[in-house]
């Protein structure tokens, strides 16, 4: 019992208010589920081998799927994050998550964006594009197959940025019509240039250093064993999973 996550009181009521309201028959208790969910999401379990103390399985997926389907999860972090945030400064960066075999399939049906999973030299993988306040803590996401650039996910990200002074990011969001479309949101960008630019870029290599803590944040986010491996085919319900666990690292 002692080695089970549970949710305090004090979490509950941060949470409940983006809880989608109960129709006819009450839900089975809160705090019990999200508790279950917490715990099959952090250690990589499979459903059914959920403890019992959390109640049916079934009950855990079932508000899992359904609430991840609604979103659920992703508003109760952008929610605390909009709550809490230090937007100053915003830093972007992405990071690869290795796609299980269970999951990695590229076949895309007619009229679907696909599973979001490319091949990359290092296998099957999803790209997660993120943007973080001044003490890497993520504000929003962005997937997209392993592939895709850096950029793609910078043009997703651009318009959800919060006003800041600056954002921080590597050479590889060094283009000119991303320092064009940060300037002209106000933001001033620290990104040092690429080497192939034939006139070097300055910037503040002072502030550049803080940028760690957004490779910090992915690192944390993969300590939950069902994010550093997507096993997951359905990308809405994969990036529930980052959702949660960033809320519940960060922002409770």
């Amino acid at each position: 019992m002692s080695d089970l996550y549970w949710l305090t009181d004090e979490q509950m009521a941060r949470l409940r208010p983006y809880f989608p309201k109960s129709h006819g028959k009450p839900r089975v208790d809160d705090r019990r589920v999200l508790s279950g969910i917490v715990f099959v999401n952090r250690n990589g379990l499979r459903w059914r081998d959920a403890p019992s103390d959390y109640g049916p399985h079934k009950t855990l997926y079932n508000r899992w799927k359904r609430w991840g389907e609604m979103g659920v999860f992703l508003r109760m972090m952008e929610g605390l994050a909009a709550a809490d945030a230090d937007p100053k400064t915003v830093m972007i960066d992405a990071t690869y998550l290795k796609a299980h075999r269970t999951a990695s399939s590229l076949r895309v049906k007619k009229g679907n964006l696909g599973r979001l999973i490319g091949r990359t030299k290092g296998g099957m993988n999803t790209k997660l594009h993120a943007v973080t306040d001044a003490n890497g803590r993520p504000l929003s996401f962005f997937m997209t197959a392993g592939q895709v650039s850096d950029y793609t996910g910078a043009a997703a990200l651009l318009d959800d940025l919060p006003k800041a002074q600056w954002l921080l990011g590597d050479r590889g969001y060094d283009a000119d019509w991303f320092r064009d479309a940060l300037q002209a949101k106000g933001i001033q960008p620290c990104i040092p240039g690429r080497k192939s630019r034939l006139e070097p870029i300055k910037y503040d290599k002072r502030r550049y250093r803080r940028r760690s803590r957004i490779e910090i944040m992915f690192g944390r986010l993969k300590d939950w064993r069902r994010v550093a491996t997507r096993y997951d085919r359905c990308p809405t319900v994969f990036l529930s999973a980052i959702a949660l666990a960033a809320t519940v690292i960060f922002w409770l």
